[in-house]
């Protein structure tokens, strides 16, 4: 009798409509290049600067104007969804983004590049939001399990591949290449996004842009993320070149804060969803688990590169096991969501994650590439557990003009905490590289059991807010976000 009941109460496998998923897979092929140039053009820095008669500083650039432009579109993204529709607004980011790819494919100097990369960064920053609000709305709410786990395609195959294609592209061909590789498949993305994904449908509501709102919450978001990568190379916080920009970012975030909560027009982000404790909570988490995922993807290389002394390439497939772990549970851990909630399978993730870091707070010059190997397989196995159902929970429950400042918000925080976590474990190195230490072997090795443990704090302290995720659909979870 009870196993019988048992059956009654067991929340039913709902089933992807075949349109939605014929979409899904079309806005994700799209956004793969996206991801793939980001890893790829990190392992190409040194490369860059010795073609172009430049420094790596000056090329850093390349880099960092990139992710300031992408801050500036990634607010905007909302608005333009609502005015000029999911679909036109996916286009356009693809167009953008293969018209600035083809730009930096015939760069001539340093500058040049820069300044290419910066109307890159425009496109990237509106393709991702734009890529998850799609989704979600044309999902309606249900199956945001599985749906999540489709669009996390491209964040897994960039760590996976770009580093194995920038090793190749380095090692055989021309820096210019990294930008060739993007050209097909932005071409294919927009003739697929054109035939095959349907248009919006027409809203005689079209919201105008809030502009006050834009010129303070989109600079403090770039403005936050340029300080916080000066972090690493200026090595430590307490300097102008941190503070000045932090303090600038914070005090712009506030005003906006204050702006919106009193605004009576609509608001670029609608921070009333932040009343809801599972919104808040996933944010949060979101944050945290970005310094879990980022910080160990630049650790990982940096230690096999610098320890191992491995080259870009070998450095490359040593990282695919943590890819191959990622994709192994990426489709049941997205129907598991759906099912049991996020709450529990994020602790449990959490969980597996912070043992499956430890081998790496031990790990030496000689430690085996096989421990290693292991330990990855199960730390990327259980990162689809952390990410996908905390954006579950962040989407549960929001009504469907609500989905573009989620899909914001997510991406801000995801953002900002991939980029503090980052810029922490890298002046935790050089912190214990001071003074010269790095010329010995055990010293260097030293430094990065020491930043391992500090990404072991991290999925640590991801367990608080954590543990305020949504649990189990209990048939009130609209209300959470209509009060």
């Amino acid at each position: 009798m009870a196993n019988i009941q048992a059956k009654a109460t067991k929340p039913p496998k709902e089933k992807i409509d075949r349109g939605i998923l014929k979409v899904a897979l079309i806005l994700v092929f799209g956004a793969i290049a996206s991801q793939l140039d980001s890893t790829m053009v990190n392992v190409a820095i040194n490369t860059l600067a010795t073609n172009l008669h430049s420094t790596v500083s000056a090329i850093q650039w390349v880099i960092t104007g990139y992710v300031l432009t992408m801050g500036l579109a990634v607010p905007i993204s909302g608005w333009a969804i609502g005015r000029f529709g999911g679909r036109n607004v996916y286009m356009f980011s693809l167009w953008v983004f293969l018209i600035s790819s083809l730009l930096c494919s015939l760069a001539w100097n340093t500058g040049s590049l820069i300044g290419f990369r910066l109307i890159q960064g425009i496109g990237a920053g509106l393709l991702i939001p734009t890529m998850q609000n799609v989704l979600v709305q044309s999902a309606g709410g249900r199956s945001l399990g599985r749906l999540i786990s489709i669009i996390s395609i491209p964040a897994l195959l960039g760590p996976i591949l770009g580093p194995v294609i920038g090793g190749l592209i380095m090692d055989n061909l021309s820096w210019r290449w990294i930008f060739y590789v993007n050209i097909p498949i932005m071409m294919v993305a927009l003739w697929l996004t054109w035939r095959h994904i349907p248009r919006d449908e027409s809203s005689q509501n079209k919201p105008r842009l809030d502009v006050i709102g834009f010129l303070l919450l989109s600079p403090s978001f770039a403005v936050l993320i340029y300080g916080i990568s000066k972090i690493s190379s200026q090595g430590q916080l307490i300097s102008a070149g941190v503070l000045v920009p932090l303090a600038a970012g914070l005090l712009l975030l506030a005003a906006y804060i204050v702006y919106a909560l009193r605004s009576s027009r609509p608001p670029l982000l609608d921070l009333h969803l932040f009343r809801s404790r599972h919104f808040l909570a996933s944010n949060v988490t979101l944050f945290l688990s970005g310094m879990v995922m980022n910080g160990v993807l630049l650790l990982l290389p940096l230690y096999y590169e610098q320890v191992r002394g491995e080259s870009v390439l070998m450095t490359g497939l040593l990282l695919i096991p943590q890819g191959v772990g990622m994709l192994i549970t990426r489709s049941w851990i997205g129907g598991l969501a759906d099912r049991v909630g996020p709450r529990s399978i994020v602790l449990f993730s959490l969980a597996v994650t912070f043992v499956a870091s430890i081998p790496f707070a031990f790990a030496g010059a000689d430690t085996n590439h096989f421990l290693l190997g292991a330990a990855q397989l199960v730390r990327g196995a259980a990162l689809n557990g952390i990410l996908i159902p905390i954006m579950v929970s962040a989407y549960k429950g929001l009504r469907k003009e609500q989905i573009p400042h989620a899909s914001i918000s997510t991406r801000i925080f995801q953002t900002i905490g991939g980029a503090f976590g980052s810029a922490v474990l890298a002046t935790v190195i050089g912190q214990q590289l001071k003074g010269g230490a790095g010329a010995s072997l055990s010293s260097l090795s030293h430094a990065y059991q020491t930043a391992f443990w500090w990404s072991v704090g991290f999925a640590a302290v991801s367990f608080f807010p954590a543990m305020f995720l949504s649990g189990r659909e209990s048939g009130n979870g609209d209300a959470q976000t209509k009060q």
